[in-house]
């Protein structure tokens, strides 16, 4: 068998328009840290000018691949490689301002960041210049929808289609489609971003919270990120705020395309969509459950502050965004096990939100019984259906598959994390919640604590777990496989 050739100019051209965009995502940092007139102001200025600058030579010098078309290797590969490039260039802002000294840190906090983890080595986040929080929410923002979609969406401009792109980092599982057109499916996709996260904004100042603040939470919660520019996360904050915060979190974990068809008022279609049926049922139920444990069991809270504060964790940790208002490490065990359940769950295919995905464990939990239906009637035929359509078993078998592998990996990962922390807590909860994307998990590295005190080798580790979770496993994995680079 002939090795498959990848053409490497053209994936470098690749990289160079995520370079550019993601310089003209630093400009509004550097714009920030003028306003607020910061000593750092013109080393962010340098931070965004040396992104800019390399990013444009590297388009110019490979300008001639602008009209190739990837094929499916190259673009599990640009996709790949483009978020390992975002990871390194968002360290620039942290070690040219020495607000992260240590290129390790500096590195596991932006590729937290992109992948929307929200896992920090910050140990005093109020202590950074306003201009560095911005930009570490920013990265929230910009790897929540994926950059790799903003690149589809201006494709038309570079006379490229891009649709293996768009597949290959998008995370729907259903064949359900916005529109048939793959751009037009992107720039629904962002506007629907862009007008959560204005609404979010405009919410949050109504209650209080100054603007800057308000913007940066907003990037982090629609993004399901959950760096915040408080020490102590949102327990600060009022109730109304975490309210706020824990709907538009809500709204986040949903499936984009439940939005577009919201906006369409298709409320018909939405309405019989099982996922969003099942995503909204695990929260009431294991948000209620809670709920009684705190009040009943755990009595240091009033009904109310029991609700509020059981359902924005609940909310934050099926969403994978990571945001905190109180300690779960310390409630009754009842709800720290309903915790870990919820990591594993995660938010729905589609969202800006990581883990399995509620539709997987859908279909798995309609393949079980109809697997217990085969022994009791073997002679009746059924099939497997799904929003009233029928999932051919080849389907059903990936999503099987691909449930079997993440826990497989989950459990090999907590087992390699030993090698760095013996806290068996630990080590899981650092595995899951970074396969997730969700930021805080047990042990030492809670919902109060912070991944600082690793090792520098589990924190490249857990980096690598990040990309695998973000990019839902195979389109990482599969560029390992000897079969991948042969035709």
């Amino acid at each position: 068998m002939k090795r498959s050739k990848i053409n490497s100019a053209l994936l470098l051209h690749f990289i160079s328009i995520v370079m550019v965009f993601e310089s003209l995502f630093m400009l509004m940092a550097v714009g920030v840290s003028f306003y607020y007139k910061e000593e750092i102001a013109f080393k962010m200025l340098l931070s965004f000018a040396v992104t800019f600058v390399s990013g444009v030579a590297l388009n110019v010098l490979t300008r001639r691949e602008r009209y190739h078309e990837p094929s499916i290797r190259e673009s599990f590969v640009i996709v790949c490689l483009a978020w390992v490039i975002m990871g390194l260039v968002g360290t620039i802002p942290y070690q040219v301002t020495n607000s992260i000294p240590s290129f390790t840190n500096a590195f596991f906090e932006s590729f937290s960041g992109f992948t929307t983890t929200g896992s920090s080595i910050l140990a005093d986040i109020e202590a950074l210049p306003k201009s560095i929080l911005f930009w570490r929410s920013e990265t929230h923002w910009i790897g929540g929808m994926g950059i790799i979609v903003l690149v589809v969406a201006i494709m038309p401009f570079l006379k490229i289609h891009g649709i293996y792109l768009f597949y290959s980092e998008a995370s729907n599982v259903d064949n359900e489609k916005i529109s048939t057109r793959i751009r037009k499916v992107a720039r629904n996709l962002w506007l629907i971003y862009m007008g959560l996260t204005v609404a979010e904004i405009i919410f949050l100042s109504i209650g209080g919270m100054p603007l800057f603040d308000s913007v940066c939470h907003s990037f982090a919660t629609v993004a399901t990120g959950g760096f915040s520019t408080k020490n102590d996360s949102i327990a600060g904050y009022s109730p109304y705020i975490q309210y706020v915060i824990t709907f538009f979190m809500l709204l986040s974990g949903i499936n984009f395309t439940v939005h577009f068809l919201m906006l369409r008022r298709r409320f018909k279609s939405v309405f019989h969509n099982e996922e969003l049926r099942a995503y909204l049922l695990v929260i009431l139920f294991v948000g209620g459950i809670i709920t009684l444990v705190l009040y009943f069991i755990h009595q240091e809270y009033g009904l109310e502050s029991a609700f509020r504060s059981a359902f924005f964790q609940v909310v934050s940790i099926i969403t994978a965004t990571g945001f905190a208002t109180a300690d779960y490490l310390q409630w009754p065990v009842q709800a720290i096990l309903l915790i870990g359940m919820l990591m594993l769950i995660g938010a729905s295919a589609g969202s800006t939100g990581g883990g399995v995905k509620v539709i997987r464990h859908v279909i798995a939990l309609k393949k079980m019984k109809l697997t217990f239906s085969e022994i009791l009637s073997p002679n009746k035929v059924k099939l497997l259906h799904y929003n009233g359509q029928r999932v051919r078993d080849e389907h059903v078998t990936q999503i099987m598959t691909f449930i079997f592998v993440y826990y497989f990996i989950v459990l090999i990962g907590t087992m390699v994390m030993l090698l760095w922390t013996e806290d068996l807590a630990t080590s899981f909860g650092a595995v899951a919640t970074s396969m997730a994307g969700i930021g805080p998990g047990f042990g030492t590295v809670g919902p109060v604590s912070n991944f600082l005190h690793l090792p520098a080798g589990a924190k490249y580790f857990l980096t690598f777990l990040m990309l695998i979770g973000r990019l839902e496993i195979y389109s990482v994995i599969i560029i390992f496989t000897r079969t991948f680079w042969r035709d």
